[in-house]
């Protein structure tokens, strides 16, 4: 564990403030989920919560049947990592940061279809676009997103659609 030698105080509600280079630096948003443990000598660790992650063998599936299903890479990302990967390397992949692009995405709960016009960079680093997409919608959040990551070729409206339906699919898995 790092120290950052940032102390606060505990108000008298029980709450403490994290401080704001700390939210911008880990992208804790007003509303965002935290997991609290306890570790041994009075450690309290604060992590981000994000559903997908506790299903990624179950979304590492899902990226597999698309993938296969599309002759593409497939993409499936929390609201900060991609969670799982097929039809690209995975190693390059998995856990890499999404795009401010697609967080934007995310928050305005915006599909993203081929002939919008739109170049969607959806992983930070990797200069490939997404060509359809949606977001994972679970009891009205947004906590994830899939997208087809297609290299020179085009993605037909029944391949967006079945992207689109195994969104909602993996948000109901998540509802359970």
């Amino acid at each position: 564990m790092k120290a950052t030698g940032i102390v606060r105080r505990i108000d008298d509600l029980g709450r403490v403030v994290i401080p704001k280079e700390i939210r911008r630096t880990f992208r804790i948003r007003e509303g965002d989920p935290l997991e609290i443990f306890v570790a041994g000598a009075g450690e309290i660790m604060f992590k981000k919560y994000s559903p997908l992650t506790e299903i990624s063998a179950c979304a590492s599936s899902y990226a597999d049947v698309l993938a296969k299903a599309g002759d593409m890479p497939v993409i499936i990302c929390d609201k900060d990592h991609v969670v799982a990967a097929a039809g690209i390397s995975k190693k390059e992949m998995i856990d890499r940061r999404v795009s401010h692009q697609l967080e934007e995405l995310m928050e305005l709960r915006q599909p993203i279809k081929e002939g919008d016009g739109a170049h969607v960079m959806p992983i930070e680093g990797v200069t490939r676009t997404a060509a359809a997409g949606a977001p994972v919608i679970v009891a009205g959040d947004v906590v994830g997103y899939i997208a087809a990551l297609p290299e020179n070729k085009r993605v037909n409206e029944s391949f967006s659609q079945t992207i689109r339906v195994a969104a909602q699919l993996l948000a109901r898995q998540l509802e359970e």
